[in-house]
């Protein structure tokens, strides 16, 4: 049984080695299987790439790939998913805190009879922006994508060849990867494993980053956010009209003195629902235009170099 490793690769010239020999160890000892490994640059402003045709060099086993221009991590996985030739697919980061020598676990738990294995963390090693943006990330995929509760996600994970070969017929734009897992099985389990301190550098993953993953896995997988909106405007709407039969209820038998309802009070409720409609306005104009962009087949990911072919393109 074959096993391909796939690394996102951004900014990792210090680290990546120590992954590479680290994966080498590990499957030294797995004698049952073979392996391969896809290094994806995501057009990193160092070297990265660089270190990754020299680790090709030193390794048949090893192909790099060189995007044209910075398309993001899932994006980089998927030109990862759409070269690799193995029966399990496992997915790991670049920066060392996933632990590549903690693989078989993965792999015993593939092999035990799930689809999709995902490295659970008992005490992760991120900062406090890093963690509360996964939060705000696993709260959306439970609500927006049907994720179990219990089913904790992290970019450490071993899939099934079936399972990958239905995600990478995903080709648009805005790829999510635990909503094209998703949809494809639910046959999904947590393995607990160790996360380790970032020794070298810091995460290219910013709090900024992690908030437009979270938009773009809601937009690009589930209308619920368009069925959220529509349910407030209901409720906006049936709150109005109470609210106008209360005034001229108000106003015929209660209001002696015939005093108008105070301004700010107006304004306020004014002020509210525009920005209620401009809310959900601008939310209806992404999904539009991110069918648009789809429609006009812009480009998930762009492969400009690759260690085992001296063409680019």
């Amino acid at each position: 049984m074959k096993i391909s490793f796939v690394i996102p690769c951004y900014c990792s010239t210090n680290t990546l080695p120590a992954v590479i020999d680290e994966i080498k160890d590990t499957m030294a000892k797995l004698t049952k299987y073979t392996y391969e490994i896809v290094l994806v640059n995501d057009c990193s402003p160092d070297d990265t790439f660089d270190t990754i045709t020299k680790l090709a060099k030193e390794n048949d086993n090893i192909t790099g790939l060189s995007l044209a221009k910075n398309f993001g991590q899932h994006s980089a996985i998927m030109a990862g998913l759409n070269v690799v030739s193995g029966d399990i697919i496992v997915c790991l980061d670049d920066d060392g805190q996933t632990p590549a020598n903690e693989v078989s676990k993965l792999l015993d738990g593939i092999e035990n009879g799930a689809d999709v294995v995902y490295a659970k963390y008992t005490h992760k090693k991120h900062n406090i922006f890093r963690n509360f943006g996964s939060m705000i990330n696993e709260r959306m995929t439970r609500i927006m994508l049907g994720k179990p509760k219990n089913l904790y996600v992290s970019s450490y994970f071993a899939a099934r060849r079936f399972v990958v070969d239905e995600m990478i017929k995903y080709t648009y734009a805005f790829p999510y990867l635990i909503g094209l897992v998703l949809r494809t099985t639910k046959n999904v389990i947590n393995v607990e494993v160790n996360h380790r301190n970032r020794e070298i550098g810091q995460s290219g993953y910013t709090f900024g980053k992690l908030m437009s993953l979270w938009f773009n896995g809601f937009t690009a997988f589930s209308v619920k956010p368009l069925r959220i909106a529509t349910f407030t405007g209901s409720v906006a709407a049936v709150v109005g009209f109470l609210y106008g039969i209360y005034t001229i209820i108000k106003k015929l038998f209660l209001d002696i003195d015939g005093q108008v309802a105070g301004f700010a009070a107006l304004m306020s409720v004014i002020v509210f629902m525009s920005g209620l409609i401009l809310l959900m306005m601008g939310l209806i104009g992404e999904y539009i235009g991110r069918t648009y962009i789809s429609m006009n087949n812009s480009p998930q990911y762009v492969v400009a170099r690759r260690t085992d072919e001296e063409d680019t393109i």
